[in-house]
């Protein structure tokens, strides 16, 4: 059964200096032992810094896989920590990279639509104390999936995890970052999936016509 392993929250706080001002972000996220509250476009206790382009409704929450996680560790032989990716929901027995644009999941009360990939920023390189590490996640093919909020509830580690709806479509979060981060030759399939967040499939659609 898939489940919740852990709820990761974090609020921004300074990485690095960048021409001479602080760099703020709120990757750092840390578990929560408490159950949470999901609403608005938020996971209870959890910030961006940057709202240009962090949060909102099409990135309220953000989910990684335990499995991908685990892969990491072993490709760069260090521990991998929940949250470490940034992620709010840590998973295990799910493909997050592998679901579909716009499946549904329930968890706790919550549920919860597979929105879009993560694209990397600099921000993860700082994370990992390696800038190389923006590129190794793109060519990875395992970027987690950014999560609409459908129905606002509680959730907390050890909720099972119901997908309760599948589209018809074969779009899932890994084709849909490879199209945009690797080949873009896959831009017309990938953009099928009406579910994407209206400007990025837009943009999409603009890069492939």
């Amino acid at each position: 059964m898939p489940k919740l392993v852990s709820v990761n929250v974090g609020t921004p706080q300074q990485i690095a200096m960048r021409r001479g001002r602080p760099m703020m972000s709120a990757i750092t996220k840390h578990p929560v032992d408490a159950r949470v509250r999901v609403e608005g476009v938020n996971v209870a206790g959890d910030a961006q810094a940057d709202l240009r382009v962090h949060g909102g409704p099409d990135k309220a929450v953000y989910a990684y896989a335990r499995e991908d996680a685990d892969w990491w560790a072993a490709e760069l032989g260090r521990e991998i920590p929940a949250g470490m990716f940034g992620e709010n929901l840590t998973t295990e027995g799910i493909d997050v990279s592998g679901a579909l644009i716009g499946e549904r999941w329930r968890i706790g009360t919550v549920e919860l639509e597979v929105c879009q990939p993560r694209q990397p920023c600099s921000k993860l390189g700082l994370r990992f104390q390696d800038l190389k590490m923006v590129k190794r996640f793109s060519q990875a093919s395992r970027p987690g999936a950014y999560l609409r909020i459908v129905t606002e509830g509680e959730l907390g580690a050890g909720d099972a995890i119901e997908v309760t709806h599948r589209p018809s479509h074969d779009v899932t979060i890994a084709l849909v970052s490879d199209a945009i981060l690797l080949d873009d030759s896959l831009l017309p399939r990938a953009a099928v999936a009406t579910e994407l967040p209206v400007p990025l499939r837009e943009w999409m659609l603009a890069q492939a016509a």
